[in-house]
C-alpha cells in the first residue's frame, strides 16, 4: 500500500510581500515553515501505517528551498520525498497547483490513497486537495476530522459537514483532506532529523512528466485572473475611556456612530 502526502512550504510571517505585476507572493528573503495544515495530513498517514502495511510517500511543489519541508516529513517518518521544481510551474493557481500535483502523484504511481491538509496558510482556498481528486477522477472526501477504522482494502472517516457529521466508507484508491486536530502531529528528533538530511530527495521538472503541455502549468495554466491586490495596512488605533460605566457605554456608543459602525437614533 502507497500513501501519498502533499505538503508545502509556506512563509512563517504575517507580513508577506506581493509582486504587483504578476500578482503572486514574493517569497525570496523569507522565514519559512511546512504548512501547518499538512503536519495533520502526515500524522494521519502515520497512524494509517500502524494499521496496514504501507509506505509514505510525501510530495511538494517548490523551489529548491522547498526540501526543507520533505526532509522534516522523512523526520516526522515519511520513507520516500518527492519534490515538483521546475521554473515552468511558477504562479500556479488552483487549477495549475492541482494538476502540476496530479502529474507528480502520477509519475511516482501505484497510488492507494492521497492526504492533504485541508487548506494553507498562504493561500486559503481550500480546493487544491479535492482538485487534485478530480483531475485523478479519484474518489475524494474533504472537512474529514476523524479516522473511525483503516485497512488494506480502504477507510471508515468522519467528515464534518455544515450542520451535521457524516461517517464515509471509502475503498482505495482514494483522496482526503483531513481537519486540523483530527491527530497530534508528532515530533522529529534531532537522530532522526540527521538521517532525513541523508536521504535522497526525488526532484521532478515538467519534462518528466506525463503531460508536457506547458500551457497546462503555472501562470499560462492558471486561468485565475488577479485584478488588484495590495498589502494589507496595519493602521490600528486605541481610545481609553475613563468614567462611570453609564459615561463610558455612552462615548463608546457616540464612537461606533461616528465610524458608522453602529446606527444613531
Amino acid at each position: 500500500m502507497r500513501i501519498i502526502v502533499c505538503v508545502k512550504q509556506v512563509p512563517d510571517t504575517q507580513k508577506v510581500q506581493v509582486d504587483p505585476v504578476t500578482g503572486v507572493l514574493i517569497r525570496n528573503g523569507i522565514d519559512t515553515k511546512m504548512n501547518p495544515y499538512d503536519l495533520y495530513a502526515l500524522e494521519t498517514a502515520l497512524r494509517i501505517k500502524e494499521k496496514t502495511d504501507a509506505e509514505i510517500h510525501v510530495i511538494s511543489m517548490g523551489p529548491d528551498a522547498a526540501k526543507a519541508v520533505l526532509v522534516e516529513s522523512m523526520a516526522m517518518g515519511a520513507d520516500e520525498a518527492w519534490l515538483l521544481s521546475d521554473r515552468r510551474f511558477a504562479g500556479a493557481d488552483v487549477l495549475a497547483t492541482s494538476f502540476t500535483l496530479a502529474q507528480g502523484i502520477k509519475a511516482i504511481g501505484d497510488v492507494d490513497l492521497i492526504l492533504c491538509g485541508k487548506q494553507t496558510t498562504d493561500g486559503d482556498t481550500a480546493q487544491v486537495g479535492p482538485a487534485i481528486g478530480e483531475v485523478l477522477n479519484m474518489p475524494h472526501v474533504s472537512w474529514v476530522r476523524k479516522l473511525i477504522d483503516a485497512d488494506d482494502k480502504g477507510l471508515v472517516v468522519q467528515q464534518e459537514m455544515m450542520d451535521s457529521v457524516a461517517d464515509v466508507r471509502l475503498n482505495y484508491p482514494c483522496l482526503l483532506t483531513v481537519e486540523k486536530g483530527i491527530f497530534e502531529p508528532g515530533l522529529p528528533s534531532y537522530l532522526k532529523m540527521k538521517e532525513a538530511r541523508k536521504k535522497e530527495i526525488h526532484v521532478l521538472n515538467l519534462d518528466k512528466c506525463e503531460c508536457k503541455d506547458t500551457k497546462r502549468y503555472g501562470l499560462s495554466g492558471s486561468p485565475t485572473q488577479v485584478e488588484k491586490i495590495f498589502e494589507p495596512v496595519y493602521d490600528l488605533q486605541s481610545v481609553r475611556l475613563e468614567g462611570s460605566t453609564e459615561d463610558n457605554a455612552k462615548a463608546l456608543f457616540d464612537k461606533l456612530v461616528e465610524l458608522k459602525v453602529a446606527g444613531g437614533k
